[in-house]
């Protein structure tokens, strides 16, 4: 191969045998040595190496420090260097000089000596990195103790690192320390709120002060709390601020806010701030006025002029004054829109602008088609998801499921794949799940997206149960299970659940398809199986809470089939042991069993039961399993649990039953049990004192009163 062929292909191993020489250090150096003649001359021969000294100090800060006797040669060199620096030839000399200095850096030590320190340690004289790291230590505490209220500062910081350890500080010194605290603070807290040491300190002196300390701390804030909203720190103060105040505080703060609510939701520091106070803090008045101002630039700048506090309901501001509807609307869906560009969608505030101006628009209008496009919008989702935990704002969410098409409803239901058990767990997400079960016509599509995530499959893993039975006995969790099941019963659901699905429901009416009741029956077929699976593997458990109790009845009655394991586990415990005979003498348990007795749930317009189709025939099953304790029933603390075996239609064992009740020795136990009411409760001859009659009535009180309406049945037979 050629040697033109070589240099041209550089991979090749000849190659790296071509490559020209570089000058050698000693001529670089030469040549600053003739433009400067006082700089002395650096050779391999006299290498300059790291100082040891800078294992000393603990600092490496890539300074080259001189040995001691290298200071006399190196002032020289500095001075020349530092006189030409102005031109063009001084700054070459600086940087060749500097480039000479870190090729020098890395050449192998020699006797151990130091050297290699930089022109700037020459010119101060500093002979050690040890002597320069002591130097700049105490420059810079002399730069601190050159601004104002320095000595306040580091005072307070001290008591500030004493008081933050609570449990190290026994209370009588904490006081003491505080009452310092406070005496340095004290007319200064404005020059303590923008750095982010000094602001823990006033932290920390409200977290231990008395309401007048924190009061004096308020006042002297004064005019000052928009600024401390946006700044990095001490936005921090303001919350711990309003937690700890009291409502003068409150009053003091927030009124500050109002005229610069547009300017500060778009705010990186404000906003956040801003509605906490909105979310926790403003009272219901001062939370309208806030929320007025997304409406315009004209609700921040003029006062309401009706009498009392302003309202923030669009829609009777919109009939007072239809001339303001296109700016209004116009102004809210630019600020909405821009918080949704910038991914800024969780603050309250945001939900319920964007609520209000959802109820203003037209249904199936070209606007509230593009306002649900924005719901849709946001690819991660994060939109929708922070929507669902407010309260507007899960409302929101539910009437766009309503007032959507399919396509619609079926996007927003896919971007809540993976939050279904979050959802049904929140006071108002679960609202968002309802809300699903009623409009969206496609079953399979719900139970897939939603049941699985719930409930898992039919064959349930032990993990599986443990979770089901947490959310069985979780006050919101359970809302979501039980739905399909009961439907709109108020022993389930909140009022707000009950108003809000009657409005889903009108609305329905106009944009779904499918037949409520098809639909339920559709939704239980898929929910009943992994249930009912629960139901039996696990009834111990589910009868020893309410909750629970509850559970088992509203499943076992809404179910259409697949009951009769689950029934013959539950009245098993009637012939179980002593402990389990218990879980069934709890008056949570009484009601269940009542309710599975008689077959279904009592209706309290209609004065009666509503029998569950099918029939459930539970009462058969549990008479099997009591009716050689049938009088310890009948006697004992859920003695109505017979009395429903009494009223029971279609119960087939009704006469066995009363013939067992009616025998002589039978009789005499229910009539103890009933108390001196008994068979002659209320037959009293003559006239007695008002005294005889309040200790009857007390002794009646104290009877069971389940007994005594079985006492009263049977004699009406």
């Amino acid at each position: 191969m050629s040697a033109s062929k070589r240099k041209e292909n550089p991979n090749s191993k000849l190659y790296a045998g071509s490559t020209p020489k570089k000058p050698k250090k000693e001529e670089k150096v030469a040549k600053i040595s003739k433009l400067v003649p006082d700089l002395e001359t650096v050779t391999d021969s006299d290498p300059l190496v790291e100082s040891d000294s800078t294992l000393q100090s603990g600092d490496d800060d890539g300074v080259s420090w001189p040995s001691d006797e290298e200071a006399e040669e190196d002032e020289s060199s500095e001075s020349v260097g530092l006189a030409e620096d102005n031109d063009d030839g001084g700054a070459k000399i600086a940087a060749e000089a500097a480039g000479a200095s870190q090729s020098a850096k890395k050449a192998p030590k020699t006797n151990g000596t130091a050297s290699g320190m930089s022109l700037r340690a020459q010119m101060a004289g500093w002979n050690t990195s040890k002597e320069a790291h002591a130097k700049q230590k105490v420059e810079k505490q002399e730069r601190k103790a050159a601004k104002p209220n320095a000595d306040s500062i580091a005072r307070s910081k001290k008591l500030w690192e004493r008081l933050r350890r609570k449990s190290h500080v026994p209370l009588d010194e904490r006081k003491r320390l505080v009452t310092e605290l406070f005496d340095i603070i004290t007319g200064h807290v404005k020059d303590f709120v923008f750095k982010h040491d000094s602001v823990r300190v006033i932290q920390t002196a409200l977290k231990y002060a008395n309401i007048d300390q924190r009061k004096m701390i308020a006042r002297e804030l004064k005019g000052e709390y928009k600024i401390l909203a946006e700044s990095k720190y001490a936005k921090f103060l303001i919350g711990k601020m309003l937690v700890h105040g009291d409502e003068e505080t409150r009053d003091m703060v927030v009124p500050e806010f109002y005229g610069h609510v547009r300017r500060m939701i778009k705010h990186s520091e404000a906003s956040w701030i801003l509605d906490d106070i909105y979310r926790g803090i403003a009272t219901p008045s001062q939370k309208a006025t806030l929320l007025r101002e997304w409406y315009g630039a004209e609700f921040a700048l003029f006062k309401n002029s009706e009498a009392g506090p302003g309202s923030a309901d669009l829609k009777k501001i919109l009939e007072d004054h239809p001339e303001k509807r296109l700016p209004v609307m116009r102004s809210l869906h630019d600020l909405v829109n821009l918080l949704v560009q910038k991914k800024t969608t969780g603050f309250t505030m945001l939900h319920d602008a964007m609520f209000q101006q959802f109820l203003n628009l037209a249904p199936g209008s070209e606007e509230a088609s593009e306002f649900i496009e924005l719901l849709k919008g946001d690819e991660e989702g994060d939109l929708l998801k922070n929507l669902a935990f407010t309260k507007f704002g899960a409302r929101l969410v539910c009437l766009a499921l309503a007032y959507g098409n399919a396509k619609d409803r079926k996007q927003i239901l896919k971007t809540y794949k993976g939050t279904m058990k979050t959802l049904a767990d929140d006071a108002h997400g679960h609202q968002v799940l309802l809300a699903i079960y009623e409009v969206i016509d496609d079953t399979v599509l719900v139970s897939k997206s939603v049941f699985t995530e719930l409930v898992g499959k039919e064959t349930l893993a032990e993990s599986q149960q443990q979770d089901l039975l947490q959310s069985v006995n979780h006050l919101f969790a359970r809302i979501s299970l039980l739905y399909p099941f009961c439907g709109k019963a108020k022993a389930i659901l909140p009022n707000e659940d009950l108003k809000l699905l009657d409005e889903i429901c009108r609305i329905r009416c106009t944009t779904s398809k499918k037949d409520p009741g098809t639909r339920q029956k559709e939704l239980v077929a898929s929910l009943s199986p992994p249930l009912l699976l629960l139901i039996a593997s696990n009834a111990k458990e589910l009868v020893s809470t309410s909750f629970g109790c509850q559970f088992i009845s509203e499943v076992l009655l809404g179910t259409p089939g697949g009951r009769e394991l689950s029934m013959i586990a539950i009245a098993a415990f009637a012939t179980g042991d002593d402990e389990t005979k218990s879980l069934l003498e709890s008056p949570a348990a009484g009601r269940m069993l009542k309710s599975l007795v008689l077959g279904g749930r009592f209706n309290p317009t209609k004065k009666e039961i509503d029998l569950a189709d099918p029939p459930l025939a539970f009462h058969d099953v549990f008479y099997s399993a009591i009716k050689d304790r049938i009088l310890d029933w009948a006697t004992g603390p859920n003695s109505f649990v017979v009395v429903g075996l009494l009223e029971a239609p279609g119960f087939p064992h009704v006469e066995e039953l009363n013939g067992k009740l009616r025998e002589k020795k039978s009789r005499q136990k229910l009539v103890e049990a009933a108390g001196p009411a008994g068979e002659e409760s209320g037959k009293v001859k003559g006239k007695k004192s008002k005294r005889v009659k309040t200790e009857q009535k007390a002794s009646v009180q104290t009877g069971n009163k389940g007994t005594q309406l079985l006492l009263r049945k049977l004699d009406e037979k």
